[in-house]
């Protein structure tokens, strides 16, 4: 499957206001979303606060007794923002992996981009 998280709108006390605040300029929740290779949704969790990481968001999905399982024998599919450990794949890191990047002739010209675009 594949995971990552999103940031959706969040409306909170002025009081807090700050830990929400990460890369946007408002407010948000940082919601971590995984779903299968039929693109069906198996996993969520809200309610962090914008400015959390999302390798942290995961740890805490992994750790809840009703949270984030990996069918045996299989993987999540991830972006850079995430470490690579059992059970998830990363891209290689200071390797192109946009799909803009590689656009019109910009051909992969290692093994380590071909494996990030693909």
């Amino acid at each position: 499957g594949a995971l990552d998280g999103t940031h959706v709108r969040a409306k909170v006390p002025a009081k807090i206001v700050a830990a929400f605040r990460g890369r946007k300029h408002y407010p948000t929740q940082n919601v971590l979303a995984a779903v299968d290779f039929d693109l069906k949704f198996t996993y969520v969790l809200s309610g962090w606060e914008g400015s959390a990481h999302d390798a942290q968001i995961l740890v805490d999905a992994l750790e809840r007794d009703d949270g984030l399982r990996v069918p045996p024998g299989k993987f999540y599919l991830v972006d850079a923002g995430y470490a690579c450990r059992p059970g998830f794949l990363p891209p290689y890191r200071a390797t192109r992996y946009h799909l803009n990047e590689f656009e019109g002739r910009n051909y992969p010209t290692n093994a380590k981009e071909l494996f990030n675009l693909r």
